[in-house]
């Protein structure tokens, strides 16, 4: 969407920034193809728009988790390759086929049902066995890997499969010099020499997701998965920050203050009176609460920038809004309240309002719900030079 919000609230997504945040990940690896992880609404930046943004950055693959957004994507004219990887029993294989996705296999159940589809369809799926190297979630454990190849192989010589990758995911990227990162590489390796020697040849082999892409070279290997690091945020703040990645934030979320009023001293605010003000004040009603995504845990801890100042939650978060204590301060009803953005402006990142709430920035961007429009500027690519 492009037209201006409704004054309650507003997501604005700066594309031009997303794109250089693909370029800056792209210098990462630059021998390595660039897949864009828009999974979850693009981590709830609107998943079209970001999808297109950074194939214009040069993003040669798109990734999804479910094949409903894949196909949403191929619906929406996204061309080129995309990614889906989580399947269950049942699912729509057979469209997949037909959209031309490559659809990640775990296991031979999976394998079967993508076999079948092809059939039925008459056309080759493009499938990725996908190792589970020591995350525990999906992927095909060491001990049944020669089979799920061998099966690959003979669905392969059938002509119902394309095997076109061998892929991976770490459990603890994002925490340098954690003992599961050299593991996971070396089997992942391993697995991957083993397919390789029975006859499987890959288009690309890979495991880096963001932290991967941006402090452990060794692990690039065809193609960097990169997901959080292209809307900006650092997905190991320990390590650097957004800023010291040469990341920039791409959501700055906002809203319109409802009312301002005076409060004498002594009076209780938001449910349960977790806060009373210290003195005689004046009380600002920002109109977003938990049902918006403003994460609850914040209640008394989450930053506001309000008229140039940095203010704090007060009290609890309720469904659709929140107070502020303004001090005695007295901006105009409509005044805008800054919950998050790039930060260069004075105000709070997704990352403050992760450490109010005791979570990840991952967390704060992507369950903004859909009450708060996505405003996307910077569309045209000229926004930025590129």
């Amino acid at each position: 969407m492009t037209e201006t919000a409704p004054l309650r609230a507003r997501a604005e997504i700066d594309l031009a920034a997303l794109r250089a945040n693909v370029r800056t990940l792209r210098a990462h690896a630059p021998g390595a193809a660039f897949m864009a992880v828009v999974k979850a609404d693009a981590y709830g930046h609107g998943m079209v728009p970001c999808a297109r943004a950074a194939v214009e950055a040069g993003a040669t693959w798109v990734g999804t988790a479910t094949p409903e957004e894949a196909l949403a994507l191929r619906a929406a004219g996204i061309e080129g390759r995309i990614m889906c990887w989580l399947w269950t029993p049942g699912g729509p294989w057979r469209e997949g086929v037909e959209a031309d996705l490559d659809m990640s296999v775990s296991g031979l159940w999976a394998l079967r049902e993508v076999s079948a589809a092809a059939r039925a369809v008459g056309r080759t799926a493009r499938v990725q066995l996908k190792a589970d190297t020591g995350l525990g979630r999906g992927g095909c454990m060491p001990a049944d890997w020669p089979e799920l190849v061998s099966q690959a192989l003979q669905a392969e010589a059938e002509g119902l499969v394309r095997v076109t990758g061998l892929w991976s995911h770490f459990a603890c990227a994002d925490e340098p010099g954690h003992p599961s990162i050299v593991a996971q590489l070396a089997l992942f390796r391993e697995m991957v020499a083993e397919a390789e020697g029975r006859g499987i040849r890959p288009e690309v082999r890979h495991i880096a997701n963001s932290p991967g892409t941006l402090t452990l070279p060794e692990t690039h290997f065809d193609l960097v998965r990169p997901g959080i690091a292209m809307y900006g945020i650092s997905p190991s703040p320990e390590v650097g920050t957004s800023e010291e990645f040469g990341l920039r934030p791409v959501m700055r979320l906002s809203a319109s203050l409802a009312l301002v009023k005076h409060a004498p001293g002594g009076h209780g605010v938001s449910y349960g009176h977790h806060y009373v003000t210290p003195g005689e004040t004046t009380l600002g009603l920002v109109p977003v609460g938990y049902g918006d995504g403003v994460p609850r845990h914040a209640s008394g801890t989450g930053p506001v920038l309000v008229g140039g100042k940095l203010r704090t939650v007060a009290g609890r978060i309720a469904m659709d809004q929140f107070v502020v204590d303004l001090g005695g301060d007295e901006p105009a009803v409509g005044s805008e309240a800054v919950l998050f953005g790039p930060g260069d402006r004075g105000e709070p990142t997704a990352e403050d309002w992760a450490q109010a709430a005791g979570t990840i920035a991952y967390e704060i961007v992507t369950r903004i719900g859909t009450r708060v429009p996505r405003v996307h500027v910077n569309e045209r690519r000229e926004a930025d030079g590129v």
